[in-house]
């Protein structure tokens, strides 16, 4: 059943901008929410999915494109921006929102799971992490003060705390590990974050989440919530899934967790994920989303459409003129055949990777404006199961 929150007459004329960070939450239909983040440069619509410019750029789109698909935030990445361009020469030019002519929100996670997975060499002491640089061997440490700082010239409007993420399966007591030194890390962050502020290089709606970890081990997940909760951060975000656990642990983990958020503040589920995962973990009350699966899947070939996923690269399309997707909103899906497409993919020609990055991000975000409009409708359940049953399989 379909909860409805009261609206006043400022409410019902859509996303405004403010000069604080704020999180109205405005319908709820069992546990799946519609809301809006509030921020100076920019409302973001919830359940919202942010396209991944991991070095100022969302992969093989313009950001003219990006905005056009419907997003209202996108997110870049601290470990490769500190490496290049570099975060002081960033500030220099005026911050990654001017860099890259990205007026909108952007938030910026904070390095972690880059260092855990990119470097060559590195050392966690309870300092931060010491490492070498994928790109040059060179050497860099990175503690939550450095990554709250970086966050800061960069100029996000949502920065993360720093954290250890960990690949799963891992034994109990190194998960323990992990969140627990996550948790003293948060309090660093905070600590950092304020400071920034008080310097004058926070301004006035930036805001600072902090991350759930703890594997799919519900006692442990309970705990890092609870104590991050008691830290009073603006939002939440559950981290160290999507990292080898499965889809029915990742969603176990969430079901274990999103019950200790707050309900009053936004929660973000990091790094997934599929069609599929994006509709099961806004049921389970998630309000945000990141991903490189749009584009990385559309330079390989492989669309998301109304009817299912189409391999392009697949022999059946070379003589078909039909649309890629007639039902999408997306003019690209509408006006290049698939035998186009599979031409340009078969030749490696870049416009390939264009078009097919640009309809698959559009398709997430007409995915998650369809979601927002079935939570205000109070029909998501059913619009859920419909929607599952015509994409999760290849189109014939």
């Amino acid at each position: 059943m379909a909860t409805y929150i009261q609206l006043g007459a400022s409410d019902q004329q859509g996303p405004r901008a403010a000069t604080s960070f704020e999180f109205r939450l405005l319908r709820k239909d069992g546990r799946a929410r519609r809301g809006e983040i509030v921020t100076p440069r920019g409302a973001i619509r919830t359940p919202a999915f942010m396209p991944v410019g991991t070095v100022a750029t969302v992969k093989a789109l313009y950001p003219d494109q990006v905005a056009a698909s419907g997003a209202d935030i996108l997110l870049g990445n601290t470990y490769h921006l500190m490496l290049r361009p570099g975060a002081e020469r960033m500030a220099k030019l005026g911050g990654l929102h001017t860099f890259m002519r990205w007026p909108k929100p952007i938030l910026t996670d904070s390095g972690g799971f880059q260092v855990m997975s990119l470097s060559k060499i590195r050392k966690i002491t309870e300092k931060g992490v010491e490492f070498q640089s994928h790109l040059d061997g060179s050497r860099h440490m990175l503690t939550p003060e450095r990554s709250i700082e970086i966050q800061c010239l960069l100029g996000s409007d949502i920065q993360m705390q720093f954290d250890e993420c960990i690949e799963l399966p891992a034994a109990r007591s190194e998960v323990q590990r992990a969140m627990e030194l996550s948790l003293r890390w948060a309090e660093r962050s905070k600590a950092a974050f304020d400071a920034q502020r008080s310097a004058g290089m926070a301004i006035p709606g930036q805001a600072l989440f902090a991350i759930v970890q703890g594997g799919v081990d519900l006692e442990l997940r309970r705990r890092s919530a609870e104590a991050l909760v008691a830290m009073d951060f603006p939002g939440y975000a559950v981290g160290g899934l999507a990292v080898g656990e499965g889809h029915e642990a990742m969603l176990g983990a969430l079901d274990g967790t999103v019950p200790f958020l707050p309900e009053n503040k936004p929660r973000y589920l990091m790094g997934v994920g599929t069609p599929e995962d994006l509709i099961e973990a806004v049921r389970r009350g998630i309000d945000m989303f990141d991903c490189v699966m749009p584009t990385r899947n559309g330079r390989h070939g492989l669309a998301f459409t109304s009817a299912g996923k189409v391999n392009i690269r697949n022999a059946r399309y070379a003589e078909d003129m039909r649309p890629l997707d007639p039902e999408s909103t997306c003019p690209a899906a509408r006006d290049y055949s698939l035998a186009y497409l599979h031409h340009l993919v078969k030749s490696g020609e870049l416009l390939g990777s264009m078009i097919l990055s640009f309809t698959n991000t559009w398709f997430y975000q007409d995915l998650m404006a369809a979601m927002r409009l079935a939570i205000e409708e109070g029909r998501f359940d059913a619009w859920a199961a419909e929607t599952k049953a015509r994409i999760s399989g290849a189109v014939p």
